[in-house]
């Protein structure tokens, strides 16, 4: 795979689907990837990348950013309280919003800040006790609790559990993006886009089929 392989697995997906083309916005997942390739992505003109840590973001994009100031970063993986100030400062969306205790930080340096991202709910479909999330029947609650909060929630992320069918949990998330209002869906990862897009994703996030295998850190 490469990353012109993806783009028109993404658009044949997308007409599938009967959606206009470019409807689905492809997050290519950098984390624990070597620089040149994320590089040689940046040059064929992609722009939305996705990480996992902050601190692994920060010493990243700081040397690739100057480069290409216009790279849109989203924050794909877990973030802690205290990582809160760095984050917003890095990224544009926040695709983990997974607890109450999180969401009372970002509002709190928002405002100090004088910004607030763009900010993903991440439910727990699967209600997997070891996973993170907001389970379904909590999720009303939390999206009003968020919104009393003036935070920015754009929409839900799910991660399906790995020996379920994903098509199930990507047509619950979308069931419970539209009865709270929400149009953005970030589902759907290297092995199951296709599937997501089918569902309704808005974003999709895609690492290995772009990048190649992760490189683990020594």
């Amino acid at each position: 795979m490469s990353y012109a392989d993806i783009t028109e697995r993404v658009a044949e997906a997308e007409r599938a689907a009967g959606r206009p083309e470019g409807s689905v916005h492809l997050i290519a997942v950098s984390k624990v990837q070597p620089e040149p390739r994320v590089r040689a992505v940046l040059e064929q003109g992609h722009r939305l990348y996705g990480e996992n840590r902050v601190q692994e973001a920060e010493e990243r994009w700081s040397a690739l950013k100057p480069d290409f100031p216009d790279t849109d970063l989203h924050l794909v993986g877990p973030l802690q309280s205290n990582k809160v100030r760095p984050a917003l400062e890095l990224f544009s969306t926040i695709h983990s919003l997974d607890r109450p205790k999180l969401a009372k930080a970002i509002a709190r340096i928002a405002q100090e800040v004088g910004h607030s991202p763009n900010l993903f709910i991440q439910v727990n479909t699967g209600e997997e006790p070891q996973k993170a999330g907001i389970t379904p029947d909590d999720l009303d609650a939390f999206v009003a609790e968020c919104r009393s909060m003036d935070l920015n929630i754009q929409g839900l992320m799910c991660l399906p559990p790995v020996d379920e069918e994903a098509a199930l949990h990507f047509a619950l998330l979308a069931k419970l993006a539209e009865r709270n209002g929400l149009k953005g869906l970030s589902m759907g990862m290297s092995a199951d886009f296709d599937k997501a897009i089918k569902f309704g994703a808005t974003h999709i996030r895609v690492g290995s089929a772009i990048f190649g295998e992760r490189v683990k850190p020594a």
